[in-house]
């Protein structure tokens, strides 16, 4: 089936497999709005996520992808709009009661976030020891497993200083995954990695969608990233989600800003500038 394209900010639908089987989605974010100070960034944004699949939310820098995220977790309290999780609202939960909903999801950020004073297995153990009952040997012994699960088991002494930024990634990833969460939440995974420690990430992510069957949700301009990983894909621009469909309708789009963010192009209106000749600015100040 082909995708409807849909001009300016509306959405451009394409038929995705779902298998709901009556049951909610494990997330659902209905018209969320999010504004700071007069810069709009999220303006009625709908989303549905099914649980066990890898959705991908794609567009440029500065769109709100990660603000999107922070929502979803409970980070950030969208202006308007609804997040629910498994049918119930949990975006007005009062912050005390906000933590067994966060435990829940895991969340790598962009930049890992790990405590540099802490060794990789402190790292790792910290939301063990704060959001569970665990004993210390319990908690070593989940560390252990977690590193194993990332092919990082041994260098549980080693400090982030000592880790290239690969395995920061994913010691911050087997964190993400320490308390068993159903979501994980992935903002940028792979900034910052060459190709190769790239795609690594990538494997991995789909590793643990696959052995623990967790929901991915995977924010990312990296389209070779996106693509491997993706069942499912969106795009978020000026505030909305403009496009949604499988990697390959996606791929195939003729919604001319999805095709141009895909394939690497440019707007006009960015390039405009740059078309003035640079004997113009020099005679502007001659």
């Amino acid at each position: 089936m082909s995708s409807s394209e849909a001009p300016g900010n509306a959405m451009e639908s394409a038929a995705v497999p779902s298998a709901d089987g009556g049951e909610p989605p494990i997330l659902e974010l209905r018209g969320v709005h999010k504004a700071f100070g007069r810069q709009r960034v999220l303006e009625g944004v709908d989303l549905t996520i099914r649980a066990g699949g890898t959705t991908v939310i794609i567009g440029p820098s500065g769109c709100g992808k990660s603000v999107l995220l922070k929502i979803i977790v409970g980070l950030l309290a969208p202006d308007r709009g609804q997040v629910r999780m498994d049918g119930q609202r949990i975006d007005h939960i009062p912050e005390k009661k906000m933590t067994g909903i966060r435990t829940q999801f895991g969340f790598l950020f962009q930049l890992s976030a790990l405590f540099d004073s802490m060794t990789v297995e402190q790292n790792i153990c910290f939301p063990l020891r704060e959001h569970s009952d665990m004993k210390l040997p319990q908690r070593i012994e989940r560390c252990r497993e977690v590193l194993s699960m990332v092919g990082l088991d041994g260098i549980q002494t080693k400090l982030p200083s000592q880790l290239s930024g690969g395995q920061r990634k994913r010691v911050a990833l087997a964190r993400a995954i320490a308390l068993h969460p159903r979501v994980v939440l992935y903002d940028e995974p792979t900034t910052g990695l060459d190709p190769i420690r790239a795609d690594v990430i990538n494997e991995l992510i789909l590793k643990l969608q696959r052995e623990l069957e967790i929901t991915s949700i995977v924010v990312t301009h990296d389209m070779a990233s996106a693509y491997k990983i993706a069942d499912r894909m969106v795009m978020l621009y000026d505030g909305r989600l403009i496009a949604e469909g499988t990697p390959e309708q996606i791929r195939q789009s003729t919604h001319p800003v999805v095709h141009g963010f895909v394939e690497g192009r440019a707007e006009e209106h960015e390039l405009a500038s740059l078309r003035v000749p640079v004997n113009n600015h020099v005679n502007d100040h001659g």
